[in-house]
């Protein structure tokens, strides 16, 4: 008579044993929620509350321009920083004297509630500390 090898057990594997499966699953999502919350610190920016105003001919320009941005109480942010006009002008004048006079470049985003004249005097200040290209950000509208 032969010996049976496996210690004689004829009956099938019918059950899988999940909790492993479970365990390396449970890891892998703290891995990627931890991983997900870095990132987002990293990438977020802050952002200034405003309403930008629609335009069908907007187009984005190349390069790394100053942004200056007004919100809806007039308060001015120059890249995202809280600024007064006096140190506004100091930003520019520096920023044109490493660039040069006619090849610094502006975005402005103001809050579309502003007034026109209020503007017309930032565009008008940046201009004359010069930089001559000042482009203002809209919302991209739909042509019906």
């Amino acid at each position: 008579m032969a010996a049976k090898l496996g210690g004689g057990d004829d009956d099938a594997i019918v059950d899988i044993n999940v909790t492993p499966l479970v365990d390396i699953m449970l890891v892998l999502l703290i891995i990627f929620m931890l991983t997900s919350e870095a990132v987002s610190k990293k990438v977020k920016k802050p952002t200034i509350d405003i309403d930008l105003p629609t335009a069908a001919s907007g187009e984005d320009k190349p390069g790394e321009p100053l942004s200056l941005v007004v919100n809806k109480e007039g308060a001015l942010f120059l890249n995202g920083k809280e600024v007064s006009e006096a140190d506004l002008r100091k930003a520019v004048r520096a920023n044109v004297a490493v660039k040069g006079k006619g090849k610094a470049e502006a975005v402005l985003s103001a809050d579309k509630r502003l007034s026109h004249g209020r503007i017309v005097r930032l565009i008008d200040m940046m201009r004359v500390l010069g930089v001559e290209n000042v482009a203002i950000n809209t919302k991209e509208q739909e042509i019906e």
